[in-house]
């Protein structure tokens, strides 16, 4: 069977807020064999909400829209379908967490169904009531399961260079590559009817991925870099502290939110200006004034004194430029030092990042992680 989701709301077109339902809904859908091949997203006009409904049903088994249900003026959903159905007759699905119900009716022998949009009240929604009510619907037993593999340190052109031959193939199992800041994600998809035969296929392909891309692989599924770090670091017995100027505790913050992080992460400090580098870390203040606070000896320095002063297994520190300002042609904007100190071994990194101040500061943090992982 054939989906198609129709995204209600002025708001999305206008890009005031990000259309999550969408991934949500085709995810969902997915994974229970019913294929989308369409997306729309229509702004708060019944007309045009309307001329959307009847596009979408001429091609698709089932519709399936979101947003436009409520108590407000621009909540046009319920009154576009009335005059399309002509008719009072619907199924109304429950809503726990918000106050517009759900409704799944009939229009053109197609199944039609409409859900509210914030996303704490359809995902409920549609996982307790329109995923049973759709695996009747379609009598199919045939599911979609996946599998996502994630990189980093390598470029989307790098991996798809390593991969491409598992890239082209075709259904039922295919492999598809997605760049997002600082990693690569492989997600293997595969369809069956029987769920044992799927992950048959994807641990064959996933196999063969670990070969290509060996190392560079961190963590699979929802696992995150800083959480594959923590379970190293907890493996290890080890524990770690952090010095951060550019990045202003983003390493920290990344490293504590992982539940846990109290067994190995012991201090971070955010030594900013040149003063706290010298008085609160310790950093001696001839390296600042031969080499500049944006250097390798500084970062060294910085990693080592505050694996000193918190007596941790491990010690980095981090040390740039973020930008947009602050740069020189000797030293310009995205230049970053990350250096990574332990008590017989010291690593250093000149990085040179290209982006917003928020992306330098995010990639300065994901190569410290990833770091922190490959040395230990």
């Amino acid at each position: 069977m054939k989906a198609e989701i129709i995204a209600i709301g002025t708001e999305l077109l206008l890009g005031h807020i990000v259309n999550t339902n969408a991934a949500f809904l085709s995810q969902k859908l997915a994974e229970i064999g019913i294929d989308v091949y369409y997306q729309t997203t229509v702004g708060d006009n019944p007309g045009r909400l309307e001329e959307a409904i009847k596009k979408a049903a001429a091609r698709s088994d089932i519709v399936i829209t979101s947003g436009g249900l409520g108590p407000t003026v621009d909540d046009i959903t319920i009154e576009t379908i009335a005059r399309l159905i002509k008719r009072k007759g619907v199924k109304w699905i429950r809503n726990n967490v918000g106050t517009a119900p759900g409704l799944i009716t009939e229009y053109i022998g197609k199944t039609l169904i409409a859900l509210p949009g914030p996303p704490r009240e359809i995902e409920p929604m549609f996982e307790k009531d329109i995923i049973p009510y759709l695996k009747r619907l379609s009598g199919a037993k045939v599911s979609m399961i996946s599998r996502s593999i994630k990189t980093t340190g390598l470029a989307e052109s790098q991996v798809n260079g390593l991969v491409k031959d598992l890239l082209a193939l075709k259904p039922p199992t295919t492999v598809g590559i997605y760049a997002k800041l600082g990693q690569v994600e492989l997600k293997i998809m595969s369809k069956a009817n029987d769920k044992a035969a799927a992950r048959r296929s994807i641990a064959k392909i996933e196999r063969k991925i670990r070969l290509k891309l060996k190392d560079r692989i961190f963590g699979y599924d929802d696992e995150t870099l800083e959480s594959a770090v923590g379970k190293i670091l907890s493996k290890k017995r080890l524990t770690i502290a952090t010095a951060e100027s550019c990045t202003g505790g983003l390493l920290a913050h990344r490293i504590t939110n992982i539940s846990g992080s109290s067994d190995y992460f012991l201090m971070g400090l955010i030594t900013y200006s040149n003063a706290a580098k010298i008085d609160i870390l310790g950093v001696p203040e001839i390296l600042i004034k031969d080499f500049g606070a944006v250097s390798e000896p500084v970062a060294l320095a910085m990693a080592d004194r505050i694996r000193i002063k918190a007596g941790s297994d491990i010690g980095v520190g981090i040390t740039g430029i973020a930008g947009p300002t602050g740069g020189t042609k000797k030293k310009p904007m995205g230049l970053v030092y990350i250096a990574l100190a332990a008590k017989n071994k010291k690593v250093v990194r000149e990085l040179r990042f290209k982006g917003s101040r928020e992306e330098v500061k995010f990639q300065a943090s994901q190569i410290a992680l990833d770091m922190i992982r490959r040395n230990i």
